[in-house]
């Protein structure tokens, strides 16, 4: 039997869906050095496109600043870093202020990920290699979300794209098989206390 990242969303009660429930939980922060990926999530292409797009938390808990200036994994062909909504010009990178968290979400800063070479299955993960500047390399596993994804865990955007594609949205005991946690006001970890 194969387990989707929603899945594990709501297996609840017994021992063994809690431990699966913390591992996937942890899953959902990377560190490399002073930096600390949180949240990594992918708003998928719409039907007909070859465009996605990467969002996240990126804390810089370091004195210096870094830059994200890469982005690669096997599904797509091109990556562009644009710092900000505001122009349409891709940047050398992305950069991540000393002591500061940088948010890359809708209406904001974000990667977008283009020529699409495989599909990108709404509710899995989708593993890629993030490059900064100065901490180097750290491998990371986003999480798919619907198209119209306004955040991550977007369990009504989830649930629009499962009626729309035909998929079985009944999970255990005819329960949405999206996250039923709203996450809009998405509270991500502080890491004031991390700091030195």
């Amino acid at each position: 039997m194969t387990i989707t990242r929603r899945d594990l969303l709501v297996l609840g009660g017994a021992a063994a869906g809690m431990a699966l429930l913390n591992a996937s939980a942890d899953a959902h922060e990377y560190e490399i050095g002073k930096l600390v990926v949180e949240h990594p999530w992918v708003r998928a292409p719409a039907d007909g496109e070859s465009k996605a797009y990467l969002y996240g938390f990126f804390h810089n808990l370091g004195a210096t600043g870094d830059r994200l200036v890469a982005v690669k994994a096997e599904k797509f062909g091109k990556v562009e870093l644009h710092p900000d909504s505001r122009g349409d010009k891709p940047a050398p990178g992305i950069f991540l202020a000393p002591e500061q968290t940088t948010t890359l979400a809708p209406g904001g800063a974000y990667v977008l990920l283009l020529d699409i070479k495989k599909h990108l299955e709404v509710g899995w993960g989708l593993e890629m290699t993030l490059t900064f500047e100065k901490a180097g390399d750290v491998v990371i596993d986003a999480a798919i979300e619907a198209p119209d994804a306004a955040h991550a865990h977007d369990a009504e955007a989830q649930a629009r794209w499962e009626k729309a594609h035909g998929k079985d949205t009944a999970g255990p005991g005819g329960a949405p098989a999206a996250h039923d946690h709203d996450h809009h006001d998405h509270d991500h970890h502080d890491h004031e206390h991390d700091k030195k």
